[in-house]
């Protein structure tokens, strides 16, 4: 969806730019980079699953947001001709919770899947205030590492868990799980309290079947698509767009 939108902003603005899709295979990735690197009039890329992780070996300079969370979908050529990444995924996440009333500063938070995009969300809902985040994911290693780096910088505040901890006030799916309708729910519903939020990442389709079934038994839910949303405004300044 970020072509749609970017492009809606590149005319806006009368910028003489576009935004393309380019599928990519994992195995293809550091040579279609490098080369899309030479392209004398790409000025920058957004990167999504699941190559956000990827991609920071391919860069010069990490924003803040992205050496903490080790993950870059957004990356910019720099007047000398080096690349910086940085990810807004996790401000993005943040700044919709924030707009639809949901602040999650004192929250208890509970988040499910530590990939590319989970690490900014992580880091970003610290950054808020969140009184607690618990991280479950099905790579120990990835999880257990995401956790020593936070806890590093916000301690006490940072555990991880073998499953989803329902002792939260916020509860997100930062998995790719809802992409395809035969997916398995991330987590259960069944046993959440009758007030905590559920929220999903996954923007295609609107209304995943997590959220339908959070709906079902009466919870609130907030969907992915203010996510990419409240980015816009954060690419437009990243890539310096008047």
């Amino acid at each position: 969806m970020a072509p749609t939108l970017m492009n809606e902003l590149f005319a806006e603005r009368n910028v003489d730019a576009v935004l393309v899709p380019i599928q990519v295979a994992r195995e293809h990735l550091a040579s279609v980079l490098e080369s899309l690197k030479r392209i004398g009039n790409l000025d920058g890329l957004l990167v999504t699953v699941p190559h956000k992780f990827s991609v920071c070996d391919h860069l010069d300079h990490l924003g803040e947001a992205a050496a903490l969370a080790g993950s870059a979908n957004a990356l910019r050529r720099e007047p000398d001709g080096t690349w910086t990444g940085e990810n807004f995924d996790g401000v993005g996440f943040v700044r919709g919770l924030q707009a639809a009333g949901r602040d999650p500063s004192g929250a208890r938070v509970s988040l499910i899947g530590a990939g590319g995009a989970g690490v900014s969300i992580a880091a970003a809902l610290l950054v808020a205030g969140a009184a607690s985040l618990s991280i479950t994911d099905l790579d120990p290693g990835r999880m257990d590492g995401l956790v020593r780096r936070l806890a590093a910088k916000w301690p006490g505040r940072v555990q991880a868990s073998a499953e989803a901890n329902e002792a939260c006030d916020i509860i997100v799916n930062a998995t790719p799980l809802g992409l395809r309708e035969s997916d398995p729910l991330p987590f259960h519903v069944a046993t959440l309290a009758p007030d905590v939020l559920v929220a999903d990442i996954i923007m295609k389709p609107a209304k995943t079947r997590l959220l339908e079934a959070a709906t079902a038994r009466g919870l609130a839910v907030h969907p992915g698509i203010p996510m990419l949303v409240e980015q816009v405004e954060l690419y437009r300044r990243f890539f310096r767009i008047p």
